[in-house]
């Protein structure tokens, strides 16, 4: 019932801003996730490696979140080895404020063996590093990640920013997925804060473009694109190469919501309605 152009592109991150959903309420609503109808939209669930401490079993995929770099690696993957059924499928590695890509690559080429059979998504900064992470992932490993939103309106890249920074990644063949500010299938501006929000549909589309030989400028416009309906007519129309190299390059997005991103892909007529009543059943088990 989900199309191949949005298998596995949410991640669940249920337990992140802003939804900061408790544990115990978050695992078992995943598991529910993970056996509806809508099942092949949602990805691994995204896990703080410092809370695993707080993680009591399985069966859970995870994608563990490092927030403090690739010293806090080895030490959060001996604790899940300690978890029956919780396994690692990814990793979300942030750089620390004070290492350059040198640096930063030179400790992950250290603790290679451990992220072995794992995707590795590289948090790249923005700001003046972010042209030497970018360069540095090119040809080689691991997967870039983009922030594309968060709790404050600074928070938010600006769409010629983030066009900048896909183009740079898709064009060089590099993997991405994003994190944060996702919240609607299309470009919004958020009426309770008035913050400035990309769509996840734009951010499709967008890929598609670059694949095609579109320029940073063009990829800006289609992040900017406000109109829906046009963006669903284009999507709907990809032929199967193209969706599987679109997804190739855009490999997911967490969302502290599943329900949120399938709702509007149902009311833009990508994904039949039928899936909403095994989420609807979900939502309030």
């Amino acid at each position: 019932m989900i199309p191949a152009l949005f298998a596995g592109l949410c991640d669940d991150a249920a337990l992140f801003p802003p939804g900061n959903a408790p544990l115990p309420d978050a695992v078992p609503a995943h598991a529910r996730h993970r056996s509806a109808r809508y099942a092949d939209l949602v990805g691994p669930f995204v896990f703080p490696g410092a809370r695993l401490n707080e993680l009591a079993s399985g069966p859970l995929e995870l994608s563990l979140t490092l927030p403090g770099g690739p010293a806090t690696l080895e030490p959060a993957l001996e604790r899940l080895a300690q978890i029956d059924g919780a396994r690692a499928v990814a990793l979300e590695i942030a750089v620390p404020a004070y290492r350059s890509a040198a640096e930063f690559f030179a400790a992950m080429d250290a603790v290679a063996a451990l992220t072995a059979g794992l995707d590795v998504f590289v948090e790249v900064p923005r700001g003046e590093r972010r042209a030497d992470f970018l360069a540095a992932l090119t040809g080689g490993p691991f997967a870039a990640k983009f922030r594309t939103g968060g709790v404050a309106a600074e928070a938010y890249p600006d769409e010629t920013e983030l066009g900048s920074a896909l183009h740079s990644v898709i064009a060089s063949g590099v993997p991405f997925k994003a994190t944060a500010g996702l919240h609607h299938a299309v470009r919004n501006t958020d009426p309770h804060t008035g913050f400035e929000q990309h769509g996840f549909l734009n951010v499709l589309l967008a890929t598609r473009y670059v694949l095609d030989g579109a320029g940073a400028d063009r990829v800006a416009t289609v992040l900017a694109e406000r109109d829906g309906a046009r963006i669903a007519r284009e999507l709907g129309d990809l032929p199967a190469d193209v969706v599987g190299a679109v997804r190739t390059a855009f490999r997911s997005f967490g969302t502290c919501s599943i329900l949120e991103p399938l709702e509007d892909l149902v009311a833009l007529h990508l994904v039949p309605n039928t899936v909403l009543a095994s989420a609807d059943q979900g939502a309030h088990a």
